[in-house]
C-alpha cells in the first residue's frame, strides 16, 4: 500500500513539473501584424495660366555701333567729351584745325569772284557783237570766238563755286559731330596728336545702348514657331536674363519683342538665327553681354500644375500617388508638358492631394502620415521648353 503511495506522489510531482516547464518554454501567442504609416510630403494639384517658353543663349549687341574716324587729315586740337560720356545725334565730338581749309576755301572765293567778273565783261562784249552782226560789223568768225569765250568763263564760275563747295565740306569734316545717340567708349587719341585719314583704329567708338538688341540661336525644328510667331500680328514677348540658364535663380534683365529671323539656317550647326529689340532704359543690357533669352510662345490657361517631383514613371505610363483619408492609391496620368519648374498634367483634378515626397516606400494601399510641413504649390509665372 505504502508502495503505490508513493508511486502516486511521484507521478503527481512529475506532473507538476511538466506543467511549470511547459508554461515556462511554451512559445508566445502570436499578434496580428499592424501596419505602420509611411510618413510623406503632400500638396494640391492646383489650376492657373501656364505661359509657355522656348530658351536659348544669346548676345546683346547694340543696334548703332559706329567707328569714329577723320575725314580730314591734320592736329586734333580738342575733344569736348569724355570717355564713357552720353551723348545725342549731333553733339560735338572733335575738332581739327582747319586754318589750311578755310584758306583753300577762302582761295576759292576769289578765284569765283575773277571769274563772275570775267564772265560779266564777256557778256556784255558779245551782246554787242551779237548787234554789230547784224549790220556786218563784225565777222562771224569774231562773234564765234566771243561766244566761245563766254561759255568758257561761264564753266570756269561754275567750276569755282564746285571749289567753294567742296572746300566747304571738308570743313564741316573739322568738326566731327556723333551720328547716334549712344555712349563715348574709351579714347584712342589724345589732343594734340596728327590725324590721318588712312588710321583705322579710329579716335573712339559711340555705341547706342538704347534701344538695344539681342542675338540667339535655336533649332531648326522651331523655325515653324518662329514664323508663327514673327507674323503674327502681336510680337512675341522675349525675356533675358542673367545667367540661371533662365530658371527662378536668374535675375531678369529686361522684357523685348521678338523682331526677325535670319534668312536661313546654319548648315553647321542646325541652327537659325534670331533677333529681339528690348527699352534699355535702365542699360541693364551691355553690348557683348552673354544672356539667356527665353521666348513666350503659348499660354495654357487653366492647365492642372504640380511640381515635377510629384510623377513617379512606371513600366509602361506615368502615375502619380493619391490620398485617400490614410492611404494612397496609384493614379495613372498624362504628361502634357514638363520643365525644371512644373509638369501640366491630366488623370488628376483641381485641389486632388498629391504625394509630393516619400514615394519610394509606397505602394498602392499604403497607409501614410502627412508631414506638418507640407508645401503648397507656388503660381508659376513661366516655364521654359529645353530645345
Amino acid at each position: 500500500m505504502r508502495t503505490q503511495t508513493k508511486k502516486a506522489v511521484i507521478i503527481a510531482t512529475l506532473i507538476v513539473l511538466a506543467s511549470v516547464a511547459w508554461a515556462l518554454t511554451r512559445p508566445a501567442p502570436i499578434k496580428p501584424a499592424i501596419a505602420v504609416a509611411v510618413p510623406v510630403k503632400v500638396i494640391s494639384a492646383r489650376q492657373q495660366d501656364v505661359p509657355r517658353y522656348i530658351s536659348g543663349i544669346g548676345s546683346v549687341l547694340s543696334l548703332h555701333s559706329v567707328v569714329i574716324r577723320p575725314q580730314v587729315e591734320g592736329v586734333l586740337t580738342r575733344l569736348p567729351v569724355k570717355e564713357g560720356q552720353w551723348v545725342k545725334e549731333g553733339d560735338l565730338l572733335a575738332t581739327i584745325d582747319d586754318r589750311s581749309i578755310r584758306a583753300s576755301l577762302d582761295q576759292a572765293k576769289a578765284q569765283l569772284a575773277e571769274s563772275q567778273a570775267q564772265l560779266q565783261v564777256a557778256e556784255v562784249d558779245l551782246k554787242r557783237y551779237r548787234l554789230l552782226s547784224e549790220d556786218n560789223g563784225v565777222s562771224r568768225q569774231t562773234l564765234d570766238q566771243q561766244q566761245a569765250l563766254y561759255n568758257r568763263l561761264k564753266a570756269t564760275v561754275l567750276g569755282n563755286q564746285a571749289a567753294i563747295a567742296s572746300a566747304q565740306v571738308q570743313l564741316s569734316y573739322t568738326q566731327i559731330r556723333s551720328p547716334v545717340t549712344g555712349r563715348v567708349g574709351i579714347r584712342n587719341v589724345d589732343e594734340g596728336n596728327f590725324l590721318r585719314v588712312a588710321d583705322t583704329q579710329g579716335l573712339f567708338t559711340v555705341t547706342q545702348i538704347d534701344p538695344i538688341g539681342v542675338e540667339f540661336s535655336l533649332p531648326q525644328q522651331l523655325l515653324p514657331t518662329l514664323q508663327a510667331l514673327v507674323n503674327s500680328p502681336v510680337p512675341a514677348v522675349v525675356k533675358a536674363y542673367l545667367g540661371g540658364n533662365g530658371k527662378a535663380e536668374g535675375s531678369l534683365l529686361a522684357e523685348g519683342k521678338l523682331s526677325l529671323i535670319d534668312n536661313q539656317v546654319s548648315a553647321n550647326t542646325g541652327t537659325i538665327r534670331a533677333k529681339a529689340v528690348f527699352d534699355n532704359h535702365e542699360a541693364k543690357l551691355w553690348p557683348g553681354q552673354l544672356v539667356t533669352i527665353k521666348v513666350q510662345t503659348a499660354l495654357d490657361r487653366d492647365a492642372l500644375v504640380v511640381p515635377p517631383q510629384v510623377v513617379q514613371r512606371g513600366i509602361e505610363q506615368h502615375f502619380v500617388y493619391r490620398v485617400s483619408g490614410d492611404k494612397v492609391e496609384s493614379v495613372p496620368v498624362k504628361v502634357l508638358y514638363q520643365d525644371s519648374d512644373l509638369n501640366i498634367i491630366s488623370g488628376v483634378v483641381d485641389g486632388d492631394v498629391l504625394v509630393s515626397d516619400g514615394q519610394s516606400r509606397l505602394k498602392p494601399g499604403a497607409r501614410v502620415q502627412v508631414s506638418p510641413d507640407t508645401i503648397e504649390p507656388e503660381q508659376v509665372a513661366g516655364s521654359q521648353v529645353q530645345p
